[in-house]
């Protein structure tokens, strides 16, 4: 521990709260787009970037984050030779999407409800080399349950399918997929797995490699609070029986100084002890942001400070009294996230705050509503949108995300305002 922060383990929630850069009577309810930093992190910024700012000194070294790796790797439960810092998940995504060894006619399973970065990237390797997409429509509403998710995706492999490409927890619903029960469906059928990540890094006390998933692409400034422009990525480089038995993919590691300029490097290992240092390939890549990459890590240190399962358990106490907050004022059957499964739950919380069903399909008055919250009210949310099983029409809900700098008076309050906007405007 810090000597500024000798009892973060058990500091009360309120003083927790005055270690982030708020806005002093902001309600800030979506870190499912983006966090809101620690004064540490703001802090680690500038300090490294003055100290790098004209500076003589050879950037490539530092630029490569070997001890921030090993940290930040050490805290989610893998190796340096695993762990990568990418500018954010989108990154992470399109350098593991674009590495895949896929070739014509090999068939990526994946859902209409994954990030656009997720699917954009698939449909490029689709016009370019000829792969075929297929994408399953996730069930919506507070009573799915995790096994309709699993018989979804498991009647929908094929002998084609060469990879399993899903969000660990819905952008647009919050759905929390049921990772490792997915992972294991898909080690059964020889599946590449290909996770979206970007929520789980600072939300989950996340033990990356027992998911079983070959890589995870993470954002380091949603819940996790790093700097904008930061991310984090687990790429499976030896094998770990219990968590995944499959041999590890063929994956070349695209934009890379440090992939040799002659031959190749040597075969991937078939023991938990790697051949070589896989991270390393995908770290090197020219000059890179030192200072974001220690402040990232100055983030996850704080995050080991206060106690990654605390963090967990309040995250997910405020969700809880979020979404029956939300369930009391708006009703049940407005939710679009997941309520009775609690495997399926999350802090993202998406619903429909409008009393005509047929204003779910109405873009403009969802982002005058969020809008007006912002405006008016100094309440930051977020509108998702998304397909929703049998309906013509793209759904559009209203999303709010709970954080451990929030506390329960401030969603009572934010609920009450919801209501009442949304009450005006139905």
């Amino acid at each position: 521990m810090t000597a500024e922060s000798p009892t973060l383990r058990g500091a009360a929630w309120s003083r927790i709260r005055e270690l982030f850069a708020l806005e002093p009577g902001a309600i800030h309810l979506n870190c499912g787009t983006v966090g809101a930093m620690p004064h540490a992190v703001i802090d680690t910024v500038d300090r490294v970037t003055r100290h790098w700012a004209g500076g003589l000194g050879d950037v490539y070294p530092p630029g490569n984050y070997p001890d921030h790796r090993a940290a930040i790797a050490k805290a989610y439960r893998v190796d340096q030779d695993e762990m990568v810092i990418t500018h954010n998940a989108t990154e992470g995504m399109a350098r593991v999407i674009h590495g895949l060894d896929l070739h014509a006619g090999d068939e990526v399973l994946t859902t209409t409800h994954e990030c656009y970065s997720v699917l954009s990237n698939f449909n490029l390797l689709r016009n370019r080399i000829g792969i075929s997409l297929r994408t399953l429509t996730l069930p919506t509403g507070y009573e799915v349950r995790a096994e309709e998710i699993l018989d979804l995706i498991a009647a929908a492999i094929t002998p084609r399918t060469k990879v399993l490409a899903f969000a660990g927890i819905t952008l647009f619903t919050g759905t929390r997929l049921p990772m490792r029960a997915l992972c294991e469906l898909a080690h059964r059928h020889g599946l590449i797995t290909v996770i979206d990540g970007a929520l789980l890094p600072g939300m989950l006390d996340l033990d990356m490699r027992a998911i079983g998933a070959d890589f995870i692409s993470c954002s380091g400034s949603k819940f996790q609070c790093g700097p904008l422009g930061t991310g984090l990525l687990y790429v499976r480089n030896k094998i770990h029986p219990e968590h995944n038995p499959l041999p590890l993919p063929t994956f070349w590691p695209v934009i890379s100084t440090w992939y040799p300029m002659q031959g190749s490097p040597p075969p991937r290992t078939t023991t938990a002890i790697e051949s070589d240092n896989m991270a390393d390939y995908l770290q090197s890549a020219g000059s890179a942001s030192i200072a974001r990459g220690a402040a990232l890590a100055a983030a996850c240190a704080l995050w080991d400070e206060i106690g990654r399962d605390r963090i967990e358990r309040r995250i997910m106490e405020l969700a809880a009294h979020a979404r029956a907050r939300v369930a009391e004022r708006f009703g049940i059957e407005a939710m679009y996230s997941p309520g009775a499964d609690p495997r399926l739950r999350s802090p993202l919380i998406a619903f429909h705050p409008f009393r005509k069903p047929e204003d779910a399909w109405n873009v403009n008055k969802i982002h005058e509503f969020t809008m007006r919250l912002q405006r008016e009210h100094r309440l930051f949310t977020r509108w998702t949108e998304f397909d929703v099983v049998g309906s013509p029409h793209q759904h559009y809900a209203s999303r709010l995300t709970t954080h451990i700098f929030n506390d329960f008076d401030q969603i009572d309050l934010a609920v009450d305002i919801m209501a009442r906007t949304a009450e005006e405007m139905s």
